[in-house]
């Protein structure tokens, strides 16, 4: 009976899905975080700044986080790195994470007020906030404008659409009111209304988060969410979950993805795309630097 029970376990096992994850050769000693791709596999991250000479931009002694853009190889390999082309009349001194419109025309991205000539008075830099910008030819990036539901006295960032564009997925520290924030930050979403406004924040509600932190959401072609969490009970570190959204907008309670996606440390920043291939970052134990981004395919 032993010996049935083992069986039953390998075969339940052997049909689990399976994922191969490999270490990508653009990795180095500095954090790679905050992927997003889109049409033509055109790939935007956040990684240190640098200056002519290979060397770490710095502002009073801190490294600078800034936007790349790339492309995707047929082995999912991340090449023709450049750094992405933002007005530099915009004073846009960091930014953290970014993500286009489902039609290409729009970028939002997170930052803060520290370089800003709008800077609203007694505003701390501290807080992140999402702006979004739009392309013009001979410029670049441009015309960022802060997003209407960002207070000044609370922190949003991490911006991801819907694959159909209706809809801004994002983490914040929302308080009070039915809305509030249930941990240090929680993921919220807007509706983007045809007008170019947007509706009020709405919480995605206990199925998805906790009373731990929550951060870089993603919502794949199937409706399914992904994000990380620090909460109990995980691998280690931060861990991505995955929660299925409903016919009728809600979500099911969120469950984290296995090992190899999963590791013992901090693991966040997942996508994956219609092809089930896709990427996220880790610090895992043998990688090659502080955060680095690893492709996987999915069987």
């Amino acid at each position: 009976m032993l010996n049935l029970f083992l069986l039953i376990g390998l075969l339940g096992y052997s049909q689990n899905e399976q994922y191969k994850v490999e270490n990508l050769s653009m990795n180095n000693d500095n954090p790679h975080f905050g992927l997003t791709v889109h049409q033509n596999e055109k790939i935007l991250f956040t990684s240190y700044l640098l200056n002519k000479k290979g060397k770490i931009v710095k502002v009073k002694g801190s490294p600078v986080l800034s936007l790349y853009e790339a492309q995707k190889s047929k082995d999912g390999e991340i090449i023709n790195i450049k750094l992405f082309r933002i007005d530099e009349n915009e004073n846009i001194g960091l930014i953290t994470s970014a993500s286009y419109s489902s039609d290409g025309n729009k970028l939002f991205i997170t930052t803060n007020y520290a370089n800003r000539k709008d800077k609203p008075k007694g505003v701390s830099i501290i807080n992140f906030h999402i702006e979004v910008g739009e392309f013009v030819d001979g410029v670049g990036w441009t015309n960022f404008k802060v997003l209407p539901f960002c207070k000044t006295n609370r922190s949003y960032a991490h911006p991801s659409i819907s694959p159909d564009g209706k809809t801004l997925y994002f983490t914040a520290n929302i308080k009070g009111g039915k809305e509030t924030t249930r941990g240090s930050s929680d993921i919220f979403k807007v509706d983007l209304l045809v007008d170019n406004t947007y509706s009020k924040p709405k919480n995605l509600s206990s199925k998805v988060n906790s009373y731990s932190k929550e951060m870089f959401p993603f919502i794949s072609k199937d409706s399914i969410l992904y994000f990380a969490s620090n909460r109990p009970n995980g691998f280690g570190g931060y861990d991505i979950y995955e929660s299925k959204m409903n016919e009728n907008s809600t979500f099911e309670k969120a469950v984290k993805l296995p090992k190899p996606i999963n590791s013992n440390k901090d693991d966040f920043c997942f996508i994956i795309n219609s092809n089930n291939e896709g990427y996220f970052t880790s610090k895992r134990t043998g990688g090659k630097g502080d955060d680095d981004i690893y492709y996987f395919t999915k069987e």
